[in-house]
């Protein structure tokens, strides 16, 4: 019988904020994803990365800032930095809990990047802050560099890019190799490095890629029969926040596009789990989409929790 195949999309929860937290939560996560492999499902994974590549941007800048001879990081160098560090602790906590199972299976991470569309509109209206907070003079320093920043009411200054739509992973048939082996895989971490095609060359983009949607891409390209998407509410709710807000257990296709058109959900969180969802189920046949916590994950997969998206 074909085993389950997953991809499975971590949210902020599962990897905490700092290097101490990031130890301790992924310990957590690894049981989970242990459990998963242990029932005889495939996973290929997808995590968050935005603290981190927060804290590696702010550090590089600083660090450029103090020292001669060295400079301030690309977004795109970032963003590698943050895979292969959220990579080294993921893959190193869920060996040790399969080994500590009796399930001897290889746990990679591929370094994955992921094209863009250098003509999206995403590219000209900026929604992702990073970084710290900057004094007036930085901030025009930045813009002097081309880069977009806001201003925080008595706060100061800050970065913001770009989050434009990911066209295709180029990493994609390494991932593919990995799981027909029947390994475990984490790939386009934080999104993906954003980069542009330019003749033979990738060109990192100022960017951050949604890794919600570049988890559905994945989901397609590899076939998946699930998309789970884990964040940090047990299930996706209609009217959120308010007095009225009913928790849905269950929607079709049809209902969330409704949903969509009803601005039923917040364009920075939900709703591009619920795309990225529905990108993947009319995209193939027999595919699920689940959204949920981690607390409720296996729940979910019993039809007892979260919700559905079919």
């Amino acid at each position: 019988m074909a085993k389950k195949r997953i991809v499975m999309a971590l949210g902020h929860q599962a990897l905490g904020t700092n290097l101490p937290e990031q130890k301790a939560n992924v310990a957590q996560t690894s049981k989970l994803i242990a459990d998963f492999i242990q029932d005889g499902c495939q996973i290929a994974i997808v995590h968050s990365n935005a603290p981190q590549v927060g804290m590696i941007h702010t550090a590089m800048n600083e660090f450029g800032q103090q020292h001669g001879g060295y400079t301030a990081a690309p977004m795109s160098v970032c963003s590698a930095m943050s895979q292969g560090y959220i990579g080294y602790d993921l893959q190193n906590g869920i060996r040790a809990e399969l080994t500590r199972r009796g399930i001897y299976k290889t746990v990679s991470t591929v370094l994955t990047q992921v094209t863009v569309d250098p003509y999206d509109e995403a590219t000209y209206k900026p929604v992702k802050v990073i970084g710290r907070y900057m004094t007036a003079e930085e901030a025009a320093a930045e813009e002097a560099k081309g880069n977009y920043v806001i201003e925080e009411a008595g706060k100061g200054f800050r970065r913001i890019v770009a989050s434009p739509t990911p066209v295709a992973i180029v990493e994609i048939e390494a991932i593919k190799a990995l799981l027909q082996a029947d390994q475990l895989v984490i790939s386009c971490g934080g999104g993906g490095i954003p980069v542009m095609e330019q003749g033979c060359n990738l060109r990192g983009a100022s960017a951050i890629i949604e890794k919600d949607l570049v988890s559905g891409l994945l989901a397609r390209e590899v076939d998946a029969d699930i998309l789970m998407i884990l964040t940090d509410v047990d299930a996706v709710c209609l009217h959120y926040g308010t007095e009225e807000e009913k928790a849905l257990s269950h929607m079709t296709v049809e209902e969330a596009r409704n949903y969509i058109a009803q601005n039923q959900f917040e364009a920075s969180s939900m709703l591009p789990k619920i795309q990225a969802a529905l990108d993947f189920i009319t995209s193939g046949t027999n595919r699920k989409a689940m959204i949920t916590s981690m607390a409720k994950a296996k729940d979910c997969m019993d039809g007892k929790a979260g919700t559905i998206i079919e």
